[in-house]
Parts: C-alpha cells; structure tokens; sequence
C-alpha cells in the first residue's frame, strides 16, 4: 500500500523497491542478445532461525564493510487499529523513542548517533519497523536498547500528550498542505470503502486529537511481543555469531497470545469513481487512476509476478511504453507511470498517471492516456517486450544483494505481509518464467475493472495547463 509514515518524516512508498523491481532500469538489450539460460533460485541468500519464545530471526551476511543494519518488524500496522482509533500504530512508533527505567525519553537515538550510527522507523498499513545502521562492534548495543523496548516501554501523560501535538502537526505539514499527498489520501478513501487500507496511515485528524496513553499501552501489550516479530539483520555478521545474541536479548522476553489478524472485506462495488482536487498551491497538475489488485498472499490466478513485468514494461524509465509515447513521442506528459507492488497482506494496488507538459489541457493528456491502457488491453505486450523486462528486472535482483539496508528491507517486508523466505529467494525464477501471454490475461483481468477510482490533481478553475 502506498502509506509509510516514519517517526521523523514521512518516508516514500516503496521504502527499497520492496517488489524487487528496478528503480533506474538499465537500458533495454536486444532480444538476441539476451541470455539463453533460466534464472537460478537466490536472492540474498539469508540464514535464519528462531528462537524459543517464537521470534523469528533472519541473518544476511555481507561482509564488504564492517557495518551492520539491524531491523525489528512487528506483524502489525495501521490497518490492524481498533476501528476509531487510527493513527494509533503510527503514535506508537512515536512513543517507543519515549524510554524505559533503562533508557530516558529521547536518549535512544542520541545513543545511536553518539556511537556513530543512525536509527528511525516507520509504520505501514500491514507492519511497523524499527533499524539501526551501525558499525558491527555496536550491534549488541543497540540489539540490548531494542529488546529493552520491546519489553518495557515506560508512557507516561507528560511524555504522551505532547508527542500526540507532534503527529497532529506532522499530518499538517506533510497531508494538509500538501495537494498531491491530500488527493492521494482522498483517493484511497474513495477506492477503500470499507476496508482499513481507505484510512490513512496518519490517522483522520478528528481522532488523531482523540488518542490517549491508555489505548497506546494496549496496542503495545496487544502487538509488541516477540512471537509477533522478526529480527533481521544484514551486514558484517553471521547466524552463528548473531544468534547468541538474539538468545540473550531478544530470547529472554515472554511471548504472549496475539490476536487474529481480522481484516474486513470490500464490498462489491462495481461503479467507477472520480476525486477532483483543485487548490492555489497547485504547481504541477495530474491525473492518476487505480485499480484493486492482487498481492503476493492473496493471488489466486497467480498475477503478481505477471504485473510486475507489465509494471516495468509500462513505466521503466525512459524507454518504456508509456514514456517514449507520452512524453517523448507526442510531448504532451513530463512523466507518466504505471505502478504496482504486491507487498501486503490483504488486497495490493496498480495505479496509472501522467502530469502535462506546459500548455497541454488535461483532457488531452486524459485522453492520450486511456488510449495507450486502451492499446495494452487489445494488444498486449509481446514477447520481446517481456524478455527483455525480465532481463532488466534479474540484473537489478542480483544488483539489490550489494546494498546493506535494502535485503533487510525486502526480507522484512516480504516476512510481515505473509510471504516466506522461499518465495523471496524464489523470485528471480518466478520471474523469469513469466511469458507475454500472463503478461496480458493479468493486465485484462485488472485494468477490465469498472470500479476504479480517477483523481485529478489541478489548479483553481481558470488556471489549468
């Protein structure tokens, strides 16, 4: 889902190309020229294992430098919030900076920064996550400040109250004076009518001002145990050297029972929907439109791998569809996408857009547009098209395994929204398998869709492009 709020800035969508896609693909190889042999199986190639009170742990070694990001994900996010309460997992993240009788409010992350290192968090619909970047020899240290929290966290209303202003001065700055981010969280609503996913990660401002320290201390008792989270850490380390250390920290916490993920469903609607969102502080209108899709757990027909190809055919970078025809070929867009990510535990997104170049009305970028999503619906991609998609997409796979932070990223995000470490390592052969003919069934069967939602992001009336 497109929400993640951090504890000190709202932090981009995809924090990592969560879906293994190219962020900066490569230029496009000629179909001759790609490789005759099938991908093999292997991405990071983690270790892992678990502990006795059922937290799980997994391990990435990469011993280029001697650094280490290390990571605790709870399987638990803004769309798992008592309904009335939100913004109450994103308020949590906030206050787990706020100390124990170990550590006092806000010398978390002094500590870290003193001894070198950097830490934050940030809170999705279907997980919350807190890392450290440190140098190896402090990764007990912050292993030993991370299971303090985790266990005992200490609220109290002088510390709470006041950090409850923060997020609702945060939601000001970053969602209401910002049109793109307001018509987004307007289109979600609009899209989601009954599901959590409709809510912002934020929180509504009507009951962000309603969250107390009582409800903060239950979803901490109800979420933050270690049967409920994932310990990743990638770097400079191995299992064997880390798993003592997990045993010490992370192994002396009590599990607790943990609540069912109950999550609701959307009802049938069948009707399309538009959001118009015109504002002074407009500077570059747009058009987006989105469809429900499916996410890697629930992918009955087997789609997502499928979409993500489209994905990268459609919108990756400048030589793809719908750049060279929208911008480069009729120079009426100074960007246009197509974006999907199957990372989530319930329901994913595929979203299309395009902003005008200077001068051009909307409606003629509208219609510029549908017809290109027209011509993939009757054409469809060939094969050519899907090879060499494929080819870019494993090179950025096998590129992903030199980052520190981003395996633990992909491994965690994939581990809380219901995937396992096999269907990651798993990805490059799923990938490649993947022909024109699934390429085109998953892109009719969701852009077929008639209860998508169009937002339309423009200046006040007399002012369009």
């Amino acid at each position: 889902m497109p929400a993640v709020l951090s504890a000190r800035r709202l932090a981009a969508a995809g924090l990592l190309a969560l879906t293994m896609t190219v962020a900066a693909p490569l230029a496009p190889t000629p179909l001759a020229a790609l490789s005759a042999h099938a991908a093999e199986k292997g991405v990071f190639f983690p270790e892992s294992f678990s502990l006795s009170n059922g937290m799980q742990v997994v391990v990435i070694p990469n011993h280029r430098v001697p650094v280490v990001t290390h990571m605790v994900w709870y399987k638990v996010g803004a769309a798992d919030e008592e309904r009335g309460q939100s913004g109450i997992a994103h308020f949590l993240e906030h206050l787990m900076f706020k100390g124990t009788d170990v550590i006092p409010p806000g010398e978390f992350s002094r500590i870290v920064a003193k001894n070198g290192g950097r830490d934050n968090a940030f809170t999705s619909y279907d997980y919350t996550a807190y890392y450290q970047n440190v140098a190896r020899d402090r990764l007990e240290m912050v292993m030993r400040m991370e299971a303090d929290r985790m266990a005992n966290l200490k609220l109290t209303d002088a510390v709470v109250y006041p950090e409850r202003d923060v997020i609702i001065e945060e939601r000001r700055q970053r969602i209401e004076n910002e049109p793109a981010d307001r018509i987004g969280e307007q289109i979600n609503a609009t899209m989601f009518v009954h599901h959590p996913y409709g809510t912002p990660v934020i929180g509504w401002p009507q009951e962000m001002s309603t969250l107390t320290r009582e409800m903060a201390e239950h979803f901490y008792k109800t979420w933050y145990t270690p049967n409920n989270a994932i310990l990743v850490v990638s770097g400079d380390v191995t299992a064997a050297e880390l798993k003592p250390l997990a045993e010490r920290y992370y192994g002396a916490i009590p599990a607790r029972p943990v609540p069912e993920r109950k999550r609701v469903t959307e009802p049938p609607l069948t009707s399309s929907r538009q959001v118009v969102l015109r504002d002074e502080e407009v500077r570059q209108p747009s058009v987006r439109r989105i469809w429900t899709a499916p996410s890697y757990r629930l992918d009955p027909d087997h789609q997502a791998y499928a979409l993500q190809v489209l994905s990268e055919i459609m919108s990756g970078g400048t030589t793809s569809r719908l750049y060279r025809s929208l911008v480069v070929d009729q120079k009426l867009a100074t960007s246009a996408w197509l974006g999907y990510g199957p990372t989530a535990w319930d329901m994913a997104t595929l979203s299309v857009g395009a902003s005008p170049a200077a001068g051009v009305p909307m409606e003629k970028l509208e219609s510029a547009l549908w017809t290109e999503i027209d011509k993939l619906m009757k054409s469809g991609v060939t094969e050519e098209e899907v090879a060499t998609a494929r080819k870019r997409m494993l090179a950025a796979a096998a590129y992903a395994r030199d980052s520190l932070t981003g395996p633990a990223q992909t491994l965690g995000a994939a581990l809380a929204t219901g995937q396992s470490i096999d269907d990651v390592e798993s990805w490059p052969v799923r990938i490649d398998a993947v022909t024109a003919d699934q390429v085109n069934a998953a892109a009719r069967a969701v852009l077929s869709q008639t209860n998508h939602v169009t937002g339309l992001l423009l200046p006040p009336t007399g002012k369009d492009s």
